[in-house]
């Protein structure tokens, strides 16, 4: 179990790098950075599976495809556009605000998991866990100052309560599938995650692509002022674009998503959900090397509750594992003294000749 704790913590140290790309690429739209990132991941996925990809295709049923596009759905790009509208419409505080339930939220729903301890001993590290997170969004509501109109603020709760329910169903069906499946090794099923979500982008950017190019306006004047508009803007930097997502891709996606397949496989549902905690730290910490300035006061009570909440829930765990490793023992010794007593099948046959 442990070492699924420790690919956890290196996938959220992957998973980090997320939020400082579209910073750095703030000249593009969510659509572009997600189309971007995706077929470029696609792309390394094939790449890597390429050598193998027949006789692996070979091994897939129709219900493998099933999965995989579901996750890619789910876990990639709904995902990823629901969020998008959340910041754009409510903004990034309440939209942290909702995505940060995500840890609280698959705890909840894996709870009846194998592997999984009583949820009255997850209640404390929980509330150390949410405590955390209302610091985190509490100190991002103080230091931000955009005012929007009620509607707007409603579509964007909405985008980003469907983004909290599409990644906490996606990282459950994972988790499980990975349990039932164990003949994909998680760097197999993260290469075909990676190839099904660039097929699914390069074909939403050319739906994209396809649908600016039929609302275009057909008359002269339109295109002229389009083209003095594009004229005027800055030029982006579409070199820069490129490498910052084929460093997300193959960062962020594909080694990320990799380790946490084997966090999956290797720890239960309550614990995994957690571990999505170090994510968000690991982007509070590359957000203040970006930015140039120290946590806040908040941000430091965040990050130590978030830290707390985290390592008393792996201990809680592990107790739990260690608990039902000394009782299966404990049965199996009973068992064999059963068998070895007078009388009994094990003692008949070791005295046999």
């Amino acid at each position: 179990m442990w070492i699924g704790v420790l690919c956890g913590l290196l996938a959220g140290a992957m998973w980090g790098l997320v939020f400082i790309v579209p910073e750095i690429l703030d000249d593009f739209s969510p659509l572009e950075l997600a189309v971007g990132r995706y077929v470029a991941y696609g792309a390394m996925a094939f790449a890597l599976l390429l050598p193998r990809l027949k006789p692996l295709f070979a091994t897939l049923l129709p219900s493998h495809y099933a999965v995989m596009l579901r996750h890619a759905l789910a876990g990639n790009i709904v995902y990823y556009m629901l969020l998008a509208t959340g910041v754009s419409h409510a903004g990034v505080a309440p939209t942290s605000l909702i995505i940060g339930m995500l840890p609280v939220l698959v705890t909840l729903l894996g709870r009846n998991d194998a592997g999984a301890p009583p949820l009255r001993r997850l209640v404390l590290p929980l509330l150390l866990v949410g405590a955390g997170i209302a610091c985190i969004n509490l100190d991002t509501f103080l230091h931000a100052g955009a005012n929007r109109s009620p509607g707007s603020i409603a579509v964007g709760v909405l985008g980003a309560a469907g983004a909290l329910l599409c990644w906490s169903w996606y990282a459950l069906d994972n988790a499980r599938f990975l349990k039932r499946n164990p003949q994909f090794s998680s760097a197999q099923w993260g290469a075909l995650y990676g190839l099904s979500s660039g097929v699914l982008a390069l074909l939403l950017g050319a739906c994209a692509w396809a649908w600016a190019m039929a609302t275009a306006a057909p008359s002269a004047a339109a295109a002229a002022a389009a083209a003095a508009a594009a004229a005027a803007a800055p030029a982006r930097d579409w070199a820069l674009f490129w490498a910052c997502n084929a460093g997300l891709a193959l960062g962020a996606s594909l080694i990320g998503n990799h380790l946490w397949n084997v966090a999956s496989r290797r720890v239960p549902v309550t614990l995994s959900g957690q571990l999505i905690l170090f994510e968000t730290l690991f982007a509070l910490l590359y957000g203040f090397v970006y930015r140039g300035h120290g946590p806040r006061a908040l941000e430091v009570a965040a990050i130590a509750l978030l830290v707390a909440g985290v390592t008393w829930s792996v201990r809680a765990h592990a107790a739990d594992r260690q608990a039902c490793a000394f009782e299966a023992s404990a049965l199996q010794a009973g068992h064999a003294d059963l068998a070895d007593g007078d009388g009994m099948p094990g003692a008949a046959h070791r005295h046999q000749p």
